[in-house]
């Protein structure tokens, strides 16, 4: 008989695994009917076999599960510290991590973040370190190390500056097309402000430099993004996430690679100056105590350029450091402010408020003169008074439209624009530190750098804001070049456009064109410009004859100084202005001393516009057919109806007028006719058209007298006909005069 065998140490272990394995299957059993019996088992179990993992692990299931954070917490230290290379407890870490990462609010990621907090810190500290060793991704790693950072800063100084250099790295590995990126937004926004307000870290000038950079450019793209690059839009915005006297009030911009919660970002601009702040002081900047404005900010770079050059080289690179990144700053905000209240759509999209855009264009509102007129009296009786047909009408509108010699002043309308002063002074503050960043050689070199790695060249908002500065400054050909680069921008981002964002881009640089061609003389180029825009325009639906009003009210008295408008980029608006310069352009051919009927023709039909404010122009007009005896413009007719002129023109005919011989009626082409009332009698919705102390049955009266008798039939009707005109569209005519006669307004001033 043989003799009993002890069990080997393999037998005993697989003996031993077997009964843990027996002891939390049992516990798992008795769960559901009896949790107390169940956690009995394996206490009894822990005790027994004190090592395995399998039962601390089901004791902390159960206690997870039951929602024990005290308890659970205490069970996952002893995991942790004991079983340190079990991969359960590392999925279980991971968890709680993402829970830590994660913006829900939901119960269970609540109940895992209170387990979290229950470890020790020394624990938490060690567990999310280690946590980080186990991502392989770039951004989850550096969104676990920042939780470490942000936790327990004494660990920035070790931490810190390794994890910005690998968001900084992982940025261009990645080959990002835009500054605003997960990685660059991880940077800027969370790591930055940790390592340069740690006073701890201690970081070399240029490394300073360097970061200050990044944020700038990543800051400066965030808020000035365009609509058309946010394919990423989800969801609708209460509030406003970009906090600027304009608040940005579109739909919500998710970066990709990070939450729409992780996305938004208060204060842009607020962050930056603060990091500006923070890098002058480390770098030993002249810096002020205290929150200054803007305009402070630029006065004291101004003075600190004066004597910059006195400083050794290595205060001067400073020093230099100072005004380009302050300086440029100022620049950027405030050019980014006046942009976009010129034309918020650009950064708003659809849900930008119901405002037009404005363009800014030079103001020639003063184009018929600013004598004061009587306008109780027919023009022929006031000829009469007249000191003689010989006497030449002085206007102050021939004096030279560049306003180059004049200081420049920009008006706009309360009504156009609300916070106009606002608007005015960020247009200055910008426009005077871009022409202090160019005064020093090696402030422009600086920024020329700076401007070159950023890519400004391609942003379309800045394009607008410079070309504005430029026709400000008069430079006008200098504007022309700057919006053919603007017409180019435009088209890098038409695949993306809403038709209507296209189109007043379009017409933008179609009336800035025109105005800066005309501020050089190249009034052919003008007219061309205007036609091609008349094409644009879509005229507003309105009652016959009521075509002044929507006209802005401009005072007789004319600043000398008001060389400049921001004028509302609406057909309603810009039509107006168009008529302006036409008139401008054709009213320097007609009245010089060689013979030029077509224009002279051209001036009569535009100056219907605003009637009577171009009445002592038209007297000119008149004086000068006088002097010529005769006057020939065959397409009269068509296009003027204005009652006035058509009773003045009447006159000419007669002995009392001076019996001008008058070529008014065309070779070819039947006359414009229309549905007449009775002659003597015009319809009643035509009379707002006439002066109210003329009464309907006398005007065509006067206008009849003396041309009834021994004159050309065909000129009596077409003068009838005319009369029965006058209640048409006043605009409506004068958009069929641009559009018709295209051709022949280009010829004229060929």
């Amino acid at each position: 008989m043989r003799a009993a065998r002890w069990p080997g140490r393999a037998e005993r272990k697989m003996s031993a695994q077997g009964d843990c394995e027996f002891l939390v299957k049992r516990a798992r059993e008795l769960v559901p009917g009896d949790l107390w019996a169940a956690k009995a088992w394996l206490i009894t179990a822990r005790s027994l076999y004190p090592a395995d993992f399998n039962i601390q692990y089901e004791m902390y299931t159960i206690e997870r599960n039951a929602e024990r954070t005290a308890s659970a917490g205490r069970l996952l230290y002893d995991m942790f510290v004991n079983f340190p290379d079990q991969p359960a407890v590392w999925r279980e870490i991971s968890v709680i991590t993402s829970a830590l990462r994660n913006d829900s609010q939901d119960k269970q990621t609540q109940f895992l973040r209170g387990l979290f907090e229950t470890l020790p810190g020394r624990v938490q500290c060690e567990m999310l370190l280690k946590a980080t060793e186990q991502c392989f991704n770039t951004l989850e790693r550096a969104e676990m190390l920042l939780l470490l950072l942000r936790r327990f800063p004494e660990t920035v100084v070790q931490h810190g500056v390794g994890l910005g250099e690998t968001l900084l790295d992982a940025e261009s590995i990645e080959d990002q097309e835009s500054p605003v990126n997960c990685f660059r937004k991880l940077f800027v926004c969370d790591v930055l402000p940790l390592i340069i307000n740690n006073p701890d870290v201690r970081l070399p000038a240029s490394l300073l430099y360097k970061y200050l950079n990044k944020a700038a450019e990543f800051y400066i793209n965030y808020v000035t993004r365009s609509t058309q690059t946010e394919s990423q839009y989800q969801g609708s915005q209460d509030s406003s996430d970009i906090m600027s006297p304009s608040k940005r009030s579109s739909q919500k911009y998710v970066i990709d690679g990070l939450t729409e919660k992780s996305s938004q970002i208060t204060d842009p601009w607020e962050r930056l100056f603060k990091i500006l702040s923070v890098v002058g002081m480390r770098c030993e900047w002249q810096m002020d105590k205290g929150r200054r404005s803007f305009g402070d900010i630029l006065h004291r770079m101004k003075d600190l350029c004066r004597y910059i050059s006195n400083f050794d080289s290595d205060a001067h690179a400073k020093y230099k450091n100072q005004v380009v990144y302050s300086t440029m700053l100022v620049f950027f905000k405030n050019a980014f402010q006046y942009v976009s209240n010129i034309q918020p759509s650009l950064f708003q999209g659809p849900n930008a408020p119901n405002q037009a855009p404005l363009v800014l264009l030079e103001d020639v509102t003063n184009i018929y003169g600013d004598t004061d007129i009587d306008r109780n009296k027919h023009i022929h009786k006031k000829r009469k008074l007249a000191e003689g047909r010989e006497k030449t009408m002085q206007s102050s509108d021939d004096e030279d439209p560049s306003g180059k010699a004049r200081s420049r002043h920009i008006t706009v309308n309360k009504a156009d624009l609300a916070n106009s002063i606002e608007v005015l002074e960020s247009f200055k503050l910008a426009r005077e530190s871009w022409e202090l960043l160019y005064s020093l050689e090696s402030l422009d070199k600086e920024f020329t750098r700076i401007c070159l790695s950023w890519k400004t060249d391609t942003w379309l908002w800045l394009r607008i804001f410079l070309t504005d500065m430029i026709i400000y400054q008069g430079q006008y050909k200098k504007a022309i070049s700057s919006l053919h680069h603007l017409a180019a921008l435009q088209g890098s981002h038409s695949p993306q456009q809403i038709t209507g964002q296209g189109s007043l881009e379009n017409q933008r640089a179609l009336i800035q064109l025109a105005t800066c061609h005309f501020a050089l003389g190249e009034y052919r180029q003008t007219c061309e410009k205007v036609l091609d825009l008349m094409c644009c325009i879509l005229l507003p639906v309105q009652e016959g004859g009521k075509v002044q009003e929507e006209q802005p009210k401009v005072k007789s008295k004319f600043r000398k100084g008001s060389d400049l408008k921001l004028w509302p980029c609406t057909s309603r608006a810009i039509m107006p202005y168009c008529l302006h310069l036409l008139l401008a352009c054709f009213k320097l051919r007609a009245f010089t001393d060689s013979r030029d009927d077509m224009a002279l023709g051209h001036v009569v039909v535009l100056l219907q516009h605003e009637w009577p404010r171009g009445e002592n122009l038209f007297l000119k007009a008149i004086n000068k057919i006088c002097q010529q005896g005769n006057f020939q413009y065959e397409n009269f007719f068509n296009y003027v109806t204005n009652i006035d002129m058509l009773e003045e023109f009447a006159y000419l005919r007669t002995q009392e007028g001076g019996k001008i011989h008058l070529e008014l009626l065309p070779n070819q082409a039947m006359l414009i006719k229309t549905s007449s009332p009775p002659m003597g009698l015009l319809q009643q919705e035509f009379i707002p058209v006439l002066q109210p102390s003329i009464q309907t049955a006398d005007r065509h009266h006067t206008v009849t007298r003396g041309i009834t008798k021994g004159v050309k039939e065909d000129f009596r009707l077409a003068m009838e006909r005319q009369v029965s005109r006058c209640g048409e569209n006043l605009m409506v005519v004068l958009h069929r005069f641009c559009i018709n006669e295209k051709i022949l307004l280009l010829q004229t001033l060929a």
